[in-house]
């Protein structure tokens, strides 16, 4: 059987949701809002799939594919966003010689298809409707020779209905049919959809616990539900004192921290709320946080309260090479630090005393071969680190590692003058996320924590300029994921502003007494 799915309405109601989502792909408890049209399609047996599209196409058909893997056959059409459906009817042709059902896809339906499908068997007619609690929401039914159906296809036109017609419609009665028109329209169906209240829907995920549903890989514990029901969706992590009030959904990959406290909210995927923040009756995308009881929309600049993780990463940012452009900068800088690298052994000779020249991969036994009376003073130390570019290092045997040398300096801008050449070589970017050391990575085990690898490697970045080398490996990791969400050519031009900045500062030529966040640490 055939179906066609107008999913082209426009999303500007919801935004500034709209920015990052059709209103096809809203997230609703674990599933894309189309998905749930699309699976009560496939369970009916509906094969052939026709969609009209308009406003973030591309997603759309990224998101579903060709078919293959519902076992059925998919084809997109491009609207003009909002039109009547019976104008696009004009421009479809489609051929009336098999049975065609036309719905919305673009709206929440309890599951419709195979009660409407069982009643019409019994009626006749080649043209039938469903009708449940909005017509817009309906179903019909063109069966083969049917008339002239624009007329009936325009009672699926979400701005002036037409009247359904006075034969040929079957009441649906436990249909219910949510719009999504606002974004409290949108807030209150992931609740309900949370809490059980639409009928034939719930969350897309198992019970962890009585009320508290969990999606793949999701880490929260039951005791951080305080009262009502949650969902928490896949890899998303919940510190275990953070406490979740009323009616939660939280969206894939996001991290709930330390004391924060949620109460009748949503929170969409990719997102970070900090600790001890309340949120209470709002929806949180990223850095934006939606009042949808008082239509208030703050954009919070303090990442440590709201903050993106990943997900906006530019296709340039994400290439695994590193850039002519980056490695003439490189070069440039390089020719510029020149009369800087005869001081720099001066202080890393003066700061080792004496010393055998070693690297982290250095044996014990080549240690001991040095004698006393030959040692060297250690001027450069070494490090294995994950780089840009898709090679192996002998040492390490890891794909895109390179060897990092550094002078024995506590003074940081002499001892990361060797990074010029990491840069020079296409191991690092000017700027991105900092490099991690194979262990460092290994170590990683949920989805957060990878999302800075949307992000090249580079010289300089928020967690390089602003972390110490000895923080958490968490915090680091964060503060990338930070760095990947705000992904924008105003955050290169603020990098490279504070990098200056912070390079005629007191910090970056001192040789502080204590770890501080611009201190370098050893690399054996």
């Amino acid at each position: 059987m055939r179906a066609l799915i107008f999913a082209d309405r426009d999303s500007h109601g919801l935004a500034p949701l709209d920015r990052d989502y059709a209103l096809a792909t809203l997230p609703l408890a674990g599933k894309e809002l189309i998905l749930y049209t699309l699976e009560d399609l496939v369970r009916s047996r509906v094969t052939e799939i026709l969609f009209v599209v308009a406003d973030h196409a591309g997603r759309i058909e990224r998101l579903l594919g060709d078919g293959r893997r519902w076992g059925a056959s998919f084809r997109f059409v491009l609207g003009r966003g909002g039109e009547r459906p019976s104008l696009m009817w004009s421009r479809l042709r489609i051929a009336d010689d098999q049975p065609l059902l036309v719905l919305r896809g673009d709206l929440l339906r309890s599951p419709a298809v195979a009660e409407f499908m069982l009643a019409a068997q019994g009626t006749g007619g080649t043209a039938l409707c469903g009708l449940g609690s909005d017509p817009r929401g309906g179903l019909i039914l063109l069966r083969p020779g049917h008339a002239d159906p624009r007329a009936l296809l325009d009672m699926l036109y979400l701005q002036e209905p037409a009247s359904p017609p006075a034969e040929g419609c079957l009441p649906l009665p436990d249909v219910e049919v949510r719009l999504l028109e606002t974004l409290q329209g949108y807030h209150q169906a992931c609740l309900d959809l949370v809490s059980g209240r639409i009928n034939g829907l719930g969350p897309d995920g198992r019970e962890l616990a009585l009320g508290l549903s969990v999606g793949l890989h999701a880490r929260v514990t039951p005791r951080s539900l305080k009262q009502g029901r949650a969902y928490v969706g896949n890899h998303s992590r919940v510190h275990p004192e953070a406490e979740l009030l009323g009616d939660v959904m939280i969206g894939r990959d996001v991290v709930i921290d330390r004391a924060a406290m949620l109460c009748d909210s949503v929170i969409l995927p990719h997102s970070y709320v900090g600790e001890m923040l309340e949120v209470n009756n709002a929806i949180v995308a990223g850095d934006t946080l939606m009042r949808v009881d008082t239509g208030v929309v703050l954009t919070i600049s303090d990442a440590f309260l709201l903050g993106r993780l990943g997900s906006r990463a530019s296709a340039s940012a994400q290439s695994s090479g590193s850039g002519l452009i980056d490695r003439l900068g490189g070069l440039l800088l390089f020719l510029l630090s020149l009369p800087l690298w005869p001081i720099a052994l001066v202080a890393a000779a003066l700061q080792s005393g004496s010393g055998a020249a070693a690297g982290a991969g250095a044996t014990a036994a080549a240690a001991a071969s040095v004698t006393p009376s030959r040692r060297l003073p250690r001027l450069v130390t070494y490090k294995l680190l994950i780089g840009n570019r898709s090679t192996a290092v002998a040492a390490g045997g890891v794909d895109g590692a390179f060897l990092s040398w550094r002078f024995n300096t506590r003074i940081p801008v002499l001892s990361l003058l060797p990074r010029l050449l990491a840069v020079i070589r296409g191991d690092l970017r000017l700027t991105g996320v900092s490099p991690l050391s194979p262990e460092e990575s290994r170590s990683r085990s949920e989805d957060w924590q990878r999302v800075r690898d949307q992000a090249p490697v580079g010289l300089i970045g928020p967690t390089q300029l602003l972390l110490a080398e000895d923080a958490p490996l968490d915090e680091r990791l964060m503060s990338d994921a930070f760095y990947v969400g705000q992904g924008d050519w105003w955050r290169e031009a603020r990098l490279y502003a504070d990098a200056l900045r912070t390079l005629f500062s007191r910090h970056a030529w001192s040789r502080p007494s204590r770890t501080s966040m611009l201190t370098p640490q050893a690399e054996d």
